[in-house]
Order: structure tokens, then sequence, then C-alpha cells
């Protein structure tokens, strides 16, 4: 809800906001159990950080597009 509330508050703004899964990663959280590398995870953050100006807010995604909420 925080993800859509910001979104919402910021749509006159160039700021997009979007929430990303980063799949079950690799880390020192998990014990290095992960299926992904660290690179493989960050790649949706990236993605989301590189939209172009007229791309949506508000959404959920992961590697493989948009989660409905």
């Amino acid at each position: 809800m925080l993800t859509v509330q910001l979104a919402f508050l910021l749509r006159d703004s160039r700021i997009k906001v979007n929430a990303a899964d980063p799949g079950y990663t690799a880390t020192d959280l998990n014990g290095h159990r992960g299926t992904q590398t660290i690179p493989e995870g960050a790649a949706e953050a990236i993605r989301l950080a590189l939209l172009p100006d007229d791309a949506p807010a508000g959404t959920y995604s992961n590697s493989k597009g948009i989660i409905p909420w």
C-alpha cells in the first residue's frame, strides 16, 4: 500500500515509485542458499531505476514482469 500511496502523491513529479521482488538471491541473509546470484537479484531494481518518464508507477514486479497486487 505504501508503494501505491507514494506513487499517487508523487504522480505530478518525475519520481517513480515501484516495488521489486528480487527473487531468492544468494546472500548472507539466507546463508547463500538462494538460487540467483547477487547481480541477477539486483536486475529488477536496476530496471526500475532506469524506467523512462512515461513508465507506470505504483507497480510490483519481478524478473518476469508486473505482478498483480
